[in-house]
């Protein structure tokens, strides 16, 4: 069975070799009619749940196929207990932001509205689109969760004593953000908190600072963009304390 079979689709139930997958309607037609596949041609499969697979296309109709699904390729394997915060952005850098988190290997991404927003509409379903997708295209095997936004001050309330909480502190006030993680045990949870393009407000910063959980870190001189500097933190996390070791 070939192996470099470059095609994926993210299944939304628990896969195994004796199952026959009815993809959904979009998937058929992007199979069939925007890769113009057809029966015989083998994909791979994922379910978030047990794996990875390969299929055979069959049953195909104008509309309708099925995937024969053949074997396992690749046990299942989750990526580190790393979570996103971070305030809505225009639409197109917040697309940046939930596929690139999504590559660098987040667990959770949970929109944030602090009092800068810039944009306090956030729809779920199209977030959950992007994961999915950006996992299909980067061989990850599980799917981050996509939480309900919430406003920074019910998240500080209600957060996880145990969880350490990063934020990106633009005054420079924070601590160099490769020491900080770098004082940290691997193992430890973690998440990075990232405003929005105003930044937090004063009155942020000192509830923030004043939590034992949370942690202010700095990114350096230059001030960098909401979304440069989400990506940017979580990819030195995992390069400091996550599976880039």
């Amino acid at each position: 069975m070939k192996k470099n079979i470059k095609i994926r689709l993210f299944a939304k139930q628990k896969l195994n070799t004796e199952l026959v997958w009815q993809p959904e309607e979009a998937q058929v037609h992007y199979l069939l009619n925007v890769l113009r596949l057809s029966e015989g041609d083998c994909i791979k499969i994922f379910d978030g749940q047990s794996g990875e697979y390969i299929g055979k296309i069959c049953n195909c109709s104008k509309k309708s196929c099925s995937i024969q699904i053949l074997e396992k390729t690749r046990e299942m394997e989750v990526c580190p207990d790393l979570w996103l915060l971070f305030a809505p952005v225009k639409k197109d850098k917040t697309d940046f932001i939930i596929a690139g988190a999504t590559e660098l290997g987040v667990a959770k991404i949970v929109p944030t509205i602090t009092r800068y927003t810039i944009s306090e509409k956030v729809k779920k379903e199209r977030y959950e689109a992007q994961v999915i997708e950006a996992a299909e295209q980067c061989r990850r095997l599980d799917i981050p969760l996509i939480e309900e936004p919430k406003s920074l001050e019910k998240i500080l309330q209600n957060w996880p004593q145990e969880r350490i909480l990063y934020f990106m502190d633009e005054t420079g006030n924070g601590e160099n953000i490769q020491t900080a993680f770098q004082k940290e045990n691997s193992s430890h949870k973690a998440a990075v908190l990232v405003g929005p393009e105003g930044g937090f407000s004063e009155e942020e910063l000192q509830n923030l600072r004043q939590k034992d959980f949370a942690k202010g870190v700095s990114m350096g001189k230059r001030i960098l963009r909401a979304e440069t500097a989400a990506l940017s933190a979580l990819a030195c996390w995992q390069a400091l304390c996550g599976d880039w070791k």
